[in-house]
């Protein structure tokens, strides 16, 4: 980093102090998170908390219902414990819109519960006390409370979580993710054993108000792992019966079901990461003799766009139901109608924002005609909204008190080997801007994946790039090929062809921001995470252009990796076969081939206990790195999964981070 010469005031007098509005310190960032409307859309449940000043705490998040029209106050669920270490989830009204569940976590403790409220924040009484975790809570039409639970579970679900140890009999005891419903204190599962299911829905039956069925996504084995072969399944009396099976490039999310219960919708499209959801929209006629041979229906052909998630109640009451989505299209959130007549290519609403309903879930929620999401963009601060859809007011001003982010967010796009490609451009607002003055250093960040997205998210919040930008650098965010917000198509062009052809799109994208902005060339830095950081070490065994190089849970070798991580079923649906039978599209993608044209100083990071790209990955690009003397650092983060969940390591790879990008891309001030 370049130095700096400090100079410190003389000491004012404590009243001074206290008057210069300069002194205070920045409102706490306030955060939101799992956004839920009652069913008839007169309150929204939300999930809240203030952003610590400490970055080494987690922040402590309260239930907050809040009336979606009228000056009534909010309200707060007394919850039965306080701070970081009490961990509500999965907020769900009842269908009368009385009452509000939720699940509860304290890590200290071995058992998880559900609690249930009123709306007015009263009555907190507790439904379940279970050994296992628990998720997806649901209430059906009659007021039955469904959740997903696993009973005995080795690890929080989900691939991002940090592993399990591997000991004893290894795949002798496997995780089973079961719908189950509760009542008496107790679970009563309503899907098979041998099924793992990781999303669901009621199928309502008018006929039979209480009748319980279901429609889900679930596969057989490890859960972590088989995501990506997951199959459609409808559940009745405990049982499972097939409604479809995918292409090996299809994965499936979102499975909604119609009022009437007669029509399922889902997501398919090829998706890397379980919960990084995008695809093209689906229906399947569930009112057939034999569902699984019914004609599957595509409701999005041929739409420029990635859909997102999808809605069946975001109708004002009384009108026909009508299938809502969500969707990326470039820089643009979209809400669609789907279906009845409508034309998905025209939008309900778009903007230049991020619109979601949970952390990292873009979609929205409905109920009685009612909208709501937290939207964000680059420099507007996440507030809640809520509405008919485009007609939606803020709910929330909690984060107006906040500095105005002195960032310039700018779309781009260019064009590369036939492809249109977007990408944001963030530069800080006094950063010069005439082609002829002086050119400053530029980050390339790349996102995970591949199939995800960089998009608008507020860049005061921790673990954006701001930290980048204050530093005093450029940073360029690249959606190349592989990336939803184009077509079903773009998404899989990298198939069978990792880090080639997305490598171009990120050279060329970098080529078209420094032909209309003053950036050094001689001053590049690359980072990323996860398929970042595999794109990251990629990048730098190809070409000699960045002069720092930051990679956070790459994979170096996807020969060896096949065999060391825990999800070698997502590889599958990309590289068309197993390691094993074609070796050799493996090794064209794996950086250690390469490993002789490296002279990129690199800095690599990743925690001991990642599932989805494990330790040795990272250790040995860092080995190769070493022995050819190529300047290199390496942290291994202990008790961490895929997702470094402790605020603490965060913030250290945020300082080291900012270290080696100063050390190679900043000058010496003289």
């Amino acid at each position: 980093m370049p130095s700096r010469h400090v100079v410190i005031p003389p000491l004012l007098p404590l009243a001074a102090i206290l008057l210069a509005g300069a002194a205070r310190p920045p409102a706490p960032l306030h955060l939101f998170n799992d956004v839920a409307v009652a069913p008839d859309g007169a309150h929204v449940a939300v999930l809240e908390a203030e952003q610590p000043a400490d970055e080494g705490i987690d922040p402590s998040y309260a239930i907050t219902v809040r009336p979606t029209v009228g000056a009534a106050k909010a309200v707060t669920v007394a919850l039965p414990c306080q701070g970081p270490d009490c961990i509500p989830s999965a907020l769900a009204w009842s269908p009368d819109s009385r009452h509000i569940a939720f699940a509860l976590r304290q890590p200290k403790q071995t058992q998880r519960f559900v609690y249930q409220a009123n709306a007015d924040g009263t009555g907190l009484a507790r439904l379940l006390a279970f050994d296992g975790t628990l998720d997806g809570l649901s209430y059906g039409p009659d007021g039955t409370l469904t959740l997903l639970a696993t009973a005995g579970a080795h690890k929080e679900p989900g691939a991002t979580q940090a592993a399990a140890k591997l000991t004893g009999e290894i795949g002798a005891s496997e995780d089973e993710q079961r719908i189950a419903t509760v009542a008496g204190g107790a679970l009563h599962y309503q899907s098979p054993a041998d099924l793992y299911v990781y999303q669901y829905d009621w199928r309502p039956d008018p006929a039979q108000p209480g009748h319980l069925r279901f429609v889900g996504t679930a596969a057989h084995g490890n859960g972590d792992n088989n995501w990506w072969v997951a199959r459609l399944y409808g559940f009745e009396g405990g049982a499972a019966h097939l409604l479809y099976t995918p292409p090996q490039r299809q994965q499936l999310a979102s499975p909604t079901v119609s009022p009437d219960g007669r029509t399922v919708a889902f997501i398919g499209g090829i998706m890397s990461d379980f919960g990084s959801t995008g695809g093209d929209a689906w229906r399947l006629a569930l009112d057939q003799p034999d569902p699984a041979k019914a004609t599957l229906q595509s409701l999005t052909p041929n739409l420029r766009a990635s859909i997102t998630g999808l809605s069946w109640s975001c109708g004002a009451p009384g009108s026909p139901p009508g299938l809502i989505a969500t969707a990326l299209a470039g820089p643009d959130a979209e809400l669609l109608a789907l279906g009845g007549g409508a034309d998905p290519q025209h939008p309900l609403w778009s903007g230049p924002e991020t619109l979601s309903s949970r952390r990292g879930d873009l979609g929205i929620t409905c109920g009685g005609g009612t909208a709501a999401a937290i939207h964000q963009s680059f420099t507007r601060p996440p507030e809640l909204e809520a509405g008919p859809i485009g007609h939606w007011h803020d709910l929330t001003r909690a984060n107006a008190a906040q500095p105005q982010v002195p960032v310039v967010a700018q779309s781009l796009t260019w064009h590369d080997d036939g492809y249109d490609v977007q990408g944001w451009l963030l530069s800080p607002r006094d950063a010069p801007t005439g082609m002829a003055g002086p050119k400053g250093p530029m980050i390339v960040s790349i996102h995970g994946g591949p199939s995800a997205a960089n998009r608008p998210e507020y860049l005061g919040a921790r673990g954006s790039e701001l930290y980048l930008l204050e530093a005093g650098y450029r940073v360029f965010l690249p959606n190349p090929r592989g990336s939803f917000g184009q077509t079903e198509a773009f998404v899989q062009a990298n198939v069978r062809d990792f880090g080639h052809g997305d490598l171009r799109d990120i050279q060329a994208g970098v080529d078209a921001v420094e032909r209309q902005a003053p950036v050094d060339n001689e001053r590049l830095g690359i980072t990323g995470y996860s398929y970042g950081g595999y794109m990251t070490m990629w990048a730098v065994t190809q070409t000699n252009r960045f002069k720092a190089a930051v990679a956070g849970a790459g994979i170096s070798d996807w020969q060896s990796y096949y065999g060391e991580n825990g999800i070698d079923e997502w590889m599958l649906p990309f590289f068309g076969a197993s390691v094993y039978d074609d070796p050799q599209v493996y090794a064209r993608s794996s950086p250690i081939d390469y490993i002789r044209q490296v002279r990129t100083p690199t800095f690599e990071f990743v925690g001991d206990a990642d599932v989805e790209c494990p330790m040795p990955q990272t250790q040995e690009f860092y080995h190769a790195l070493h022995t050819l003397g190529v300047p290199t650092e390496f942290v291994v983060y202990a008790g961490q999964g895929h997702g470094l969940r402790d605020p603490k390591d965060r913030a250290d790879v945020r300082r080291r981070t900012l270290a080696w990008f100063g050390k190679y891309l900043m000058p010496a001030q003289r």
